[in-house]
């Protein structure tokens, strides 16, 4: 048995050495997160090896840990360095927290050089050491390779982690230096594989990064994908599992990071090739049977009174502009015109009477159930209905979604706090109603600090919509702070704001975003000067055009009709035009709505991302943000 046993570990010995695995002995102050960044491998990695880690780790712990794949050049590292004491009497009203922040030092560094401070508390007339550091500089270099890798245009950070199969933060630890948003041109350190082991991603995928703990059970509800599927277009899975921080290749129209990545604006002038003329068919709610067009004035007022005419015929105004300044480009438009009058029996009449086999688009209709029928009725000769105005029902293959989903917008606005490497702190601010919203943001900023509403003085059992000025103190220092602000109520946002803006003192900058602009940030009871003072930021389908600059769709307009466009007017303009310039840059509008052609104009962008199973919707969104009292792009 004995014999047995030292031959296992003579195995298991040879074992290591051939799989190249190094050995690690735990310091104190180390963690499993901290020990992994550092060997750049994955806690999953060091658990799976060291499965007694989990219960019992602790300082002069020796761990087996896997030599990473990972090569790298020399890379600097900060450390401190304990000098001396300095001698300090405890003044009346000083409190640990201030001596730390007087003498940048932590609460744990002054207690572990005066042992006493565990048990009792600082009291005026203490006398107490304060440690006093040095920052010492070091490079660390792994004994392998790297090799050199230039970034190609619509390539962001998860693309290139899963081109090269490894992780993001490892990506990041290969490149200390990297910008925050890699551009085309790049030169980033990646790991020496032959080139034909580098994955590729097609236009029709996007990528998303595994977070920790998560399932494929929880991964079906987000992305919409079962295990096999995923295991289909990520065969390393079936070896594997999941992995926090891997990165997975999956359909485009997916809940991916592809939001996160930047991509080049495409000039889709320099690429028009296809100049046939272009049949358009616009289907809009004018509702003309109750328009009297022998009653001027009885008309006028009822555009006036009637929101949603007023909206209908602002966008007609835009398409009919698009028109005309895709002609002067050399693209003809046979456009038909069909009013829907909000009916969906008409809408069937419009489809009975009518050949649409042989358009090249349907703009509209606008009502949800119409939407629906003729997006169905087309669908076998794959005629492209555009929604230009609504969130459709369904999308369905020939669908074209103009506005982007409510959680990419989420997602775009965490993603631009998180590229943000001067943030010092993030908080966020929450209604009750936002609570389990709020909590799952919180987990995407691990050290940030969340305070909920009270409870309502009367009935504890409901929100009282406020929050004291007690629950902010000590929160916020010098530097940079976000504050995220979660609520659809108005006069909680216009009390937090109020209180926030009072808070703006000295070098304390305070940066209020959200995730979802709704009207609790609009009305008479929020001042826009204190959101311009907390350069309030969200994220938004659209962005305001810049009246400082010069633009001759503008200029027409406000010629025409002396008035500034509204937005529905720049986006009727905005979605026809990109449609026809699209269409006239390839044999057909899904040819033309890869993943990685993003369009700009007035106010509006598209970049179209298909779904495995479904249709193309816009992932393309703005973060905006208040700036002397006009909201502009947030850079």
């Amino acid at each position: 048995m004995k014999n047995f046993l030292s031959i296992l570990l003579i195995v298991f010995t040879i074992g290591i050495s051939a799989q190249n695995y190094i050995e690690h002995t735990v310091k104190p102050g180390e963690t499993i997160e901290s020990i992994a960044k550092e060997h750049l491998v994955t806690p999953f990695d060091i658990y799976a090896l060291n499965p007694d880690a989990k219960r019992k780790f602790q300082p002069n712990t020796v761990l087996i840990i896997p030599n990473s794949k990972i090569k790298n050049d020399a890379v600097v590292k900060d450390s401190r360095e304990l000098i001396d004491y300095k001698n300090h009497k405890v003044k009346r009203k000083e409190t640990l927290y201030g001596l730390a922040q007087k003498y940048s030092v932590s609460e744990d560094e002054i207690k572990k050089a005066n042992r006493f401070l565990y048990s009792e508390n600082l009291k005026k007339g203490d006398k107490i050491r304060i440690p006093r550091y040095r920052t010492v500089v070091s490079k660390q270099t792994l004994s392998n390779t790297v090799k050199k890798y230039t970034v190609l245009p619509s390539e962001g950070k998860w693309r290139i982690a899963y081109k090269f199969g490894i992780t993001v933060a490892e990506l990041e630890a290969l490149n200390p230096n990297m910008n925050a948003i890699i551009q085309p041109g790049d030169i980033l350190n990646m790991p020496n594989i032959e080139d034909e082991e580098e994955k590729m991603v097609e236009p029709a995928y996007g990528v998303y990064e595994v977070l920790p703990k998560e399932t494929f059970y929880g991964l079906k509800g987000k992305l919409k994908l079962t295990q096999e599927q995923l295991e289909y277009l990520n065969p390393e899975l079936k070896a594997t599992g999941l992995k926090a921080g891997m990165v997975l290749k999956v359909p485009a129209g997916s809940d991916s990071t592809g939001s996160l990545e930047t991509f080049e604006t495409a000039n889709l002038k320099s690429s028009l090739s296809n100049f046939k003329t272009k049949k358009i068919a616009l289907m809009l709610p004018y509702r003309l049977d109750r328009i009297d067009v022998d009653a001027v004035e009885a008309t006028k007022e009822q555009i006036k009174e009637d929101k949603r005419l007023s909206v209908v015929l602002d966008f007609h105004v835009g398409v009919m502009m698009a028109l005309d300044s895709a002609k002067q480009l050399g693209i003809s438009t046979d456009l038909k015109v069909f009013d829907t009058r909000y009916q969906i029996s008409k809408t069937g009449e419009i489809l009975a009477e009518n050949d649409f086999s042989d358009y090249d688009a349907i703009i509209g209709p606008m009502e949800n159930n119409s939407f629906s029928r003729v997006a169905l009725a087309l669908m076998g000769d794959k005629v492209p209905v555009i929604a230009a105005m609504n969130k459709p029902n369904e999308v369905y293959s020939n669908v074209f979604q103009t506005i982007p989903e409510a959680k990419l917008l989420s997602k775009a606005m965490l993603d631009f706090v998180k590229a943000d490497s001067l943030k010092t702190k993030v908080v966020i601010i929450s209604d009750r109603a936002h609570k389990t919203s709020s909590e799952a943001l919180q987990k995407e900023f691990p050290n940030s600090k969340l305070i909920f509403s009270r409870m309502n003085r009367k009935n504890k059992s409901k929100d009282g919509y406020y929050i004291n000025s007690v629950d902010l103190e000590r929160v916020f220092s010098a530097g940079k702070t976000y504050v995220f602000l979660e609520t659809n109520n108005n006069s909680f946002a216009s009390g937090a704001i109020s209180m926030l803006n009072g808070l703006v003192v000295d070098r304390t900058e305070i940066i209020l975003a959200t995730t979802d602009k709704n009207r609790a940030f609009e009305g008479k009871d929020i001042d826009n000067n204190n959101l311009s003072r907390l350069k309030f930021h969200y994220p938004s389908i659209n962005r305001d055009f810049d009246e400082t600059e010069t633009n001759s769709f503008i200029e027409t307009y406000e010629k025409n009709y002396g008035v500034l466009p509204s937005k529905y007017v720049v986006r009727g303009f905005d979605i026809t035009l990109d449609l026809l310039m699209r269409l006239a840059s390839a044999e057909n509008l899904y040819e033309a709505s890869t993943g990685t052609i993003e369009t700009e104009y007035i106010e509006n962008k598209f970049r179209y991302n298909k779904s495995l199973f479904g249709g193309y919707v816009n992932q393309a969104v703005y973060i905006v943000k208040y700036d002397n009292l006009r909201i502009v792009k947030a850079n």
